[in-house]
């Protein structure tokens, strides 16, 4: 890998140009209002996030009304744009993202088997086949995939009228994208399902319409990226592995996207078992000169920041270390790496500018399944229970 420095100037294949090789990873803000709304605790929380990186791709909005919400039951919800009337919110978002002048890029989605909202509100969760969880999921109808697929397209279009500078395509962390690309979710026998080249073959058909539209649209510099989890792997469960995802991605870069962006749990270093290469090293080498390859896992410091883009990556995203300095990349920028707060303390709560929300999530010894802050232990006890006892919790924590 050539040489990079953070703070490299980098430009992607549509033109679209960002200051640095760092990017906002997306994380629920735990803030949107019942419908898919923006609230005004979401806006504030875009507003101080908007000197995290020169890159900032937002949370993850739902493209169809059977895409979400896919959220925890009795907390803030989802964020939507399957409907005009999110656009307000979504300008607003936007707009709060570019005021100092980094990129905005909305991630685009739809949840599938895991939009829990529809079970709450009695109404039919979809995936690619029929599914048992704590609730009965339905098989999608020829007809119903397509429609899905026409409003990847024109979420691409709300993106665009809203302001923002590209659509992440979200193909990770077991939605719907994945769940058509894993053996453990897609049993279909139509041409959408069996073969490695079917089950490829939805992912495809969403890059394939969202790039249309941008093209129709005649938006410029407009960049579209492509989120994938490069393995799904639960003990002796395997919906794929990375051998198969390379192949999926090496389709993608055919239909020239601007970056991939891989999901890592493990940590920016993480290698496939049994792997001599990390999970970059192997999906660079499958990318083209002009595709961007971006991954995410534990940053929380210049150093940590700066090694994931020397070694392993050409832009690294930052998530829970956005959330602990709002500032991360900002610092960087201005030579002052060095003063990036790397963990959460009780005096240090204010200056993170969490939303409620995420306040609730992180004070929670589970953190709602997610990795917990670092120093997180030191403000378990303020945690308020403000939605753990909401009625829709309890309810689906009976099921």
């Amino acid at each position: 890998m050539a040489q990079h420095n953070l703070t490299d100037t980098i430009t992607f294949r549509r033109g679209l140009t960002i200051p640095n090789r760092i990017a906002l990873a997306p994380m629920q803000s735990q803030s949107a209002l019942e419908g898919g709304y923006a609230s005004n605790d979401t806006i504030r929380y875009y507003n101080h996030r908007s000197k995290a990186a020169g890159l900032l791709i937002t949370e993850f909005h739902y493209v169809s009304e059977s895409g979400g919400p896919a959220y925890m039951p009795g907390y803030p919800s989802q964020m939507g744009i399957y409907s005009d009337v999110h656009l307000e919110g979504a300008k607003k978002i936007a707009q709060a993202l570019k005021k100092d002048g980094n990129k905005a890029v909305m991630q685009i989605h739809h949840g599938g088997r895991m939009a829990i909202g529809r079970f709450i509100n009695h109404q039919d969760v979809v995936a690619p086949s029929d599914l048992q969880r704590k609730f009965p999921v339905r098989a999608l109808t020829e007809s119903e995939i397509k429609e899905i697929i026409a409003d990847f397209g024109r979420a691409t279009k709300r993106a665009i009228e809203a302001g923002f500078d590209g659509v992440e395509i979200h193909g990770a962390n077991h939605y719907l994208l994945q769940q058509f690309f894993s053996v453990l979710t897609n049993h279909r026998t139509d041409k959408w399902g069996g073969s490695l080249e079917n089950r490829m073959r939805f992912p495809l058909a969403v890059v394939r319409e969202v790039k249309r539209v941008v093209a129709e649209a005649g938006a410029q510099n407009f960049i579209i990226g492509y989120r994938l989890s490069p393995e799904e792997i639960h003990g002796t469960d395997i919906g794929y592995t990375y051998k198969e995802s390379l192949q999926l991605v090496e389709a993608i870069v055919k239909e020239e996207l601007d970056y991939i962006h891989l999901s890592l749990w493990g940590g920016y270093d993480s290698k496939p078992e049994g792997a001599d290469q990390s999970f970059g090293s192997l999906f660079k080498a499958a990318l083209d000169d002009e595709t961007k390859l971006i991954i995410v896992g534990n940053i929380f410091s210049e150093e940590a920041a700066r090694d994931a883009v020397e070694n392993y990556t050409d832009i690294i995203a930052v998530g829970r270390g956005t959330l602990v300095d709002p500032e991360f990349g900002h610092k960087i920028m201005n030579g002052k790496g060095d003063t990036i707060v790397r963990e959460v303390t009780p005096e240090h709560v204010p200056n993170m500018h969490l939303t409620p929300g995420l306040f609730e999530a992180f004070t929670r010894t589970d953190s709602l399944g997610l990795p917990p802050l670092p120093g997180a232990e030191t403000i378990y006890d303020q945690h308020r229970g403000t939605y753990d006892n909401h009625p829709l919790a309890i309810l689906y924590a009976e099921q």
